[in-house]
């Protein structure tokens, strides 16, 4: 595949507007694929919470409800997918707190509430499933679980080999046929997916990689946390990207904080 250049947009908070930055040409790196298969018949995993999981799932969905998440399809997701099998088992008990928990190489996994809201505002009360979707940042691979629940296909891709390896793990009892694990450099995203229906981002930086917007189909939408710091760490924002056939709208949201957007493989 030809290679292409990598057009960031810088976010500038105090008009909402981006402006462009010199190109910066970025080597693809080979992205291998993995595919889970089913979420029937899944196994019993050795991580517990106690004897009742389920009822630490209502009580989750009943925080987000609270919180404003409003979307049914999204509960329904957060109540289905097992939240503490994705995190050690040492941190299980605090698997349905609203609070983000390492998974290791210096990241987290997000707060349930934050993947709430960022799967709410993806589906954008769109009444049924959402088309192909590409996440950005595997990690351990709850995000993806979820978001396999809400849209008909789902490419996620990781840079951290020892994450993808433990994402391919984690999920391999769900066998989400729908789910596709991609090992490579996010910020390229994934030309042989494009088009997307949405795009979304498990890690913020100072721009918005051009190959993000041009993967995504005209219609769709794309999530992502933005810093307006120097080199991408600082003030982060919730960013919501639509793409138009008069253009790319951009609106800036609530202030959140999630691990530094970076290029390459490691």
């Amino acid at each position: 595949m030809k290679q292409r250049p990598l057009f960031p947009a810088r976010l500038d908070l105090s008009s909402g507007r981006p402006t462009l930055a010199r190109p910066e040409t970025q080597v693809r790196a080979p992205v291998q694929v993995s595919r889970a298969r089913t979420i029937a018949s899944a196994p019993t995993l050795p991580h517990s919470v106690g004897p009742d999981s389920a009822a630490r799932r209502r009580g989750m969905v009943l925080m987000l409800r609270q919180q404003g998440v409003n979307d049914g399809q999204v509960l329904s997701a957060m109540h289905t997918i097992e939240r503490h099998r994705f995190v050690d088992s040492a941190l299980a008990s605090q698997a349905y707190e609203d609070t983000s928990l390492p998974i290791g190489l210096g990241q987290t996994i997000s707060k349930p509430g934050v993947v709430a809201r960022m799967a709410e505002l993806l589906r954008n009360g769109a009444p049924g499933q959402l088309g192909r979707v590409l996440e950005i940042g595997t990690g351990c691979g709850y995000q993806a679980a979820v978001l396999s629940l809400l849209a008909a296909e789902v490419y996620s891709i990781e840079r951290l080999r020892g994450l993808h390896d433990r994402a391919r793990e984690n999920l391999r009892h769900l066998r989400l046929r729908n789910l596709h694990l991609l090992f490579g450099d996010g910020m390229l995203g994934y030309a042989k997916g494009a088009p997307y229906a949405a795009i979304i981002a498990a890690a913020g930086g100072e721009a918005i990689p051009q190959a993000w917007i041009d993967q995504l189909a005209v219609g769709g939408r794309l999530v992502a946390p933005v810093s307006a710091g120097a080199g991408g760490i600082g003030m982060q924002a919730l960013m919501v990207v639509d793409k138009t056939a008069l253009g790319v709208r951009q609106t800036v949201l609530e202030a959140v904080h999630f691990v530094p957007l970076k290029s390459g493989i490691a």
